[in-house]
């Protein structure tokens, strides 16, 4: 077998591999002679079966095997020896198109190999940290956004006419064509208006009730609705209002901190300021996360391999044109050409991608079983009542599992970073910091 370099251009490789139909027909003699034990034939018993019949028999597949082994033999081979690590599948191409058996195969490779990244002194590397406290007006600020919700917003009866926001305790009964249809009454139903929880119309058409009022509200469900036999059907609900009730916002007492499984007041309190700074802090770290991306952006230097930087480029020129066009949900449309920014923003991605890449593996940066099935868990409650639908969709999924792991492999070689950097912590205001994950978020 021969390996002949055609092509050595930056990270570009190119080889001529032959191989010969000598050492093609060893192999399939090889594979035939420890196939032929096991081989019975009419005629011939188990294992005694002439290896001219099994040749006739067998040949041709085994010689299509063999071939592709020792092509990948030689080029796994090569690559242990040259050390180099493809940035993509090899391309793989017969040159002896006309090839017939007993031939030669003359097959040529080539592909583009991950760059040599030299080793960085992160002491060097200088980063500012901010750091924001959960103040008394940040907690007051939680506390009442928390005594506004309808977890803690009571009711207490008023007088005049509904309006947005108040509770209509009543009864009704929904038809359609002039009959009642299956749960569409109840009894002193409380229903508070605005918040979204019946049909579409139904709730602005009690607005200026008043208790002992009788009306008719006529609303059509919506064609998607999940009863099908109800699905764009008028309906007429014939609703008594028994009471109408205006929310009461609770006192920042006790009482309050105990619906929300608190112990009391200062517990809850304690809770919020947590919380708060948790927030900060991930907000913070995100911010010099950023810093220190564009600082190793800077400060890094080699050669990208072309094919990662196309696809990258074309995979953010496709990705920005439907969140342009939200109205397309195939990819029936022309060909989107990546602009100038857009190959811009690929070769900073794939140039950091495979710096932090590197590092990691230098540093033998591990994602643990126990993270990784954090993160699974995480997306699970995205899917509440398919959880175990999803976790057998994870297990079958390789693609997947990789999504999952990279960023959490990222987040470890950033920390990994910043316990060797010289990171100067900045305590600021939480508008500070709003600001700057402002400015983050339309930098990305």
């Amino acid at each position: 077998m021969q390996v002949t370099e055609t092509l050595n251009e930056g990270l570009k490789r190119g080889y001529a591999i032959t191989v010969t139909a000598a050492e093609l027909d060893a192999k399939v003699e090889e594979k035939l002679k420890e196939a032929q034990p096991d081989i019975a034939m009419k005629g011939f018993r188990k294992g005694k079966v002439p290896m001219s019949l099994l040749r006739k028999q067998y040949g041709q597949r085994l010689l299509g095997e063999s071939m592709q082994e020792a092509i990948d033999g030689a080029l796994s081979a090569h690559l242990e020896e040259t050390g180099d690590r493809p940035a993509a599948q090899p391309e793989m191409k017969m040159t002896n198109e006309d090839w017939k058996e007993g031939d030669d195969v003359n097959v040529a490779i080539t592909y583009e190999k991950l760059p040599e990244i030299d080793d960085v002194d992160f002491t060097k590397i200088k980063l500012e940290r901010l750091v924001v406290k959960a103040d008394a007006d940040a907690v007051k600020e939680a506390l009442d956004s928390l005594a506004e919700s309808p977890q803690a917003v009571s009711y207490e009866a008023k007088k005049g006419a509904a309006k947005d926001g108040d509770q209509v305790v009543m009864d009704f009964v929904g038809k359609v064509d002039g009959e009642a249809f299956e749960g569409g009454s109840a009894e002193d139903y409380p229903l508070v208006l605005g918040s979204n929880s019946f049909i579409p119309g139904f709730e602005d058409g009690l607005l200026k009730v008043k208790a002992g009022d009788e009306k008719d509200v006529e609303v059509t469900f919506p064609e998607d609705y999940q009863a099908a036999h109800l699905a764009g059907k008028t309906a007429v609900f014939t609703c008594t209002i028994k009471e109408v009730k205006g929310p009461k916002k609770p006192k920042l007492d006790d009482e309050l901190a105990k619906k929300f499984g608190a112990e009391d007041l200062d517990a809850l309190k304690a809770q919020i300021t947590d919380r708060l700074e948790a927030e900060y802090t991930g907000a913070a770290r995100a911010v010099a996360k950023r810093g220190l991306l564009d600082v190793l952006d800077k400060k890094v230097s080699f050669d990208l391999p072309q094919a990662l930087v196309d696809a990258e480029a074309n995979s953010i020129a496709h990705q920005l044109w439907h969140e342009e066009n939200p109205d397309v949900h195939d990819h029936n449309h022309d060909k989107i050409e990546p602009t100038k920014e857009h190959v811009k923003l690929a070769e900073r991605r794939v140039k950091l991608g495979l710096l932090l890449a590197d590092i990691g593996q230098k540093a033998e940066v591990k994602v643990t079983d126990q993270e990784m099935t954090q993160a699974i868990m995480t997306q699970a409650r995205q899917y509440p009542g398919q959880e175990r639908q999803f976790f057998e969709f994870v297990q079958q999924n390789a693609q997947f599992r990789q999504q999952l792991q990279a960023p959490l492999f990222e987040d470890k070689v950033v920390d990994y970073i910043f316990a060797q950097a010289a990171v100067k912590d900045k305590e600021v205001s939480k508008d500070d910091l709003q600001k700057a994950v402002e400015k983050l978020e339309e930098e990305e």
